[in-house]
């Protein structure tokens, strides 16, 4: 059998088991918890597979600006961010939606989420992923980033033994501009600090290139390039902005992903016997809750299983489902200390590029802009260093991806 009959068979099987398994999680969720968990683990499978088709990577997009000037990437978050704002602001001004309460992710002004964002950043470039580039790339079957999530929980575990010391920190108030400044204020402040980062991507860009990169172009038309990818960048990001909204509407709060993995960790943990329960972090009431409840009543580890799964759905829809165990030591080591460091630094600045970025800077959280600057820098430092652990690595100027 050849390679390419290989790979077919294999995704046209991982088809079969992804519907299966997204079925039962549904199944299951409703069974346990009911309707809205249902719903929330759709969400997370419709994430994943909006990641995966799209390529809608933070890490690529972030490190071809760094290293070929390219911006698509970072333009296509901005305008997911300007999508999410005019959302999210005026339902979080009213304090409801669809008449449910609802509340943003707004966090301190911190140390610790300047040195967490910084080191979560040098992770990023290291790890392959940003939080949610990791889970929709272990769906779609990547070997080395199921390396990298194993670190990523043991470092969100190893954080929370002593977090109390980090937000002990100076620290202000948690600051959301959409409360101190109104909602329509707030507003124009965000879509005017995204245009300026949009034009200055803009600016580079063409002075490199002296134009701007196109969207890669594709045979794939209609309904099957619905199922098949891939997606246009920009729509990806609008569709993210969408489910993000809708996981508000359900669940009261925005779309996170990291809260869950230092969960995992812990139940695996006291499973060995580490008295994880006794530490400071686990004390407190929605954590201890976290970890002595079944994963059936987690919301962000139902969406993260949804997200793995709607990744793996769509990598076999695309006949891309075909892992590969053949990574190099170098590889793995940066999998290792990459895992490692996001998972300790998500924990310090209250959550990664989606509960502290995307969901921070939608619920008009000062403490999402801290986050981007020192991730940013954090990410810039990690793009030096890639060079060490991937030495063969080629620059990625037109097709950007989760790793």
């Amino acid at each position: 059998m050849s390679i390419v009959a290989a790979k077919s068979d294999r995704s046209n099987s991982s088809v079969w088991v992804a519907f299966i398994l997204i079925i039962l999680g549904t199944l299951g969720a409703y069974h346990v918890v009911g309707t809205t968990q249902a719903l929330l683990f759709l969400i997370g499978g419709a994430l994943g597979m909006t990641l995966y088709h799209a390529s809608f990577g933070f890490t690529s997009s972030w490190r071809v600006f760094l290293n070929e000037r390219r911006g698509r990437g970072l333009r296509a978050q901005m305008i997911m961010l300007a999508v999410a704002v005019l959302l999210f602001f005026p339902a979080l001004g009213a304090g409801e939606l669809f008449g449910n309460p609802v509340k943003g992710n707004v966090n301190p002004v911190s140390i610790s989420v300047m040195i967490g964002a910084f080191i979560f950043g040098i992770g990023m470039q290291l790890g392959g992923g940003c939080a949610s580039g990791t889970l929709y790339t272990v769906g779609g079957g990547s070997a080395r980033m199921v390396v990298t999530l194993i670190f990523f929980c043991l470092g969100s575990l190893i954080a929370t033994s002593h977090l109390d010391w980090w937000f002990n920190l100076p620290h202000l108030a948690p600051i959301s501009l959409v409360h101190s400044l109104g909602v329509i204020p707030a507003l124009v402040l965000n879509l005017v600090i995204f245009s300026i980062i949009a034009a200055i991507t803009i600016y580079v860009e063409k002075k490199r290139h002296g134009q701007l990169e196109s969207e890669p172009e594709t045979k794939q038309r209609g309904f099957r390039r619905f199922l098949r990818g891939p997606w246009p960048l920009v729509w990806g990001g609008i569709i993210l902005t969408l489910l993000n909204f809708a996981t508000l509407a359900l669940a009261g709060r925005p779309w996170g992903v990291t809260s869950a993995l230092a969960v995992w960790a812990a139940k695996t943990a006291s499973f060995v016997g580490v008295d994880v329960a006794s530490w400071a972090y686990w004390q407190q009431a929605s954590n201890a809750k976290a970890l002595t409840q079944s994963l059936w009543f987690d919301v962000t580890s139902m969406m993260n299983f949804g997200i793995m799964l709607g990744a793996l759905l769509a990598a076999s829809l695309a006949g891309k489902f075909a892992p590969n165990l053949n990574i190099p030591k170098r590889s793995l080591l940066a999998a290792v200390l990459g895992g490692l460091m996001l998972g300790y630094g998500a924990r310090l600045a209250y959550g990664c590029n989606i509960g502290a970025y995307f969901s921070g800077i939608a619920s008009g959280s000062l403490h999402g802009w801290l986050w981007l600057v020192f991730a940013f820098i954090g990410n810039s430092v990690g793009v030096k260093l890639r060079p060490t652990f991937f030495p063969n690595e080629k620059p990625l100027p037109t097709k950007l991806s989760g790793c």
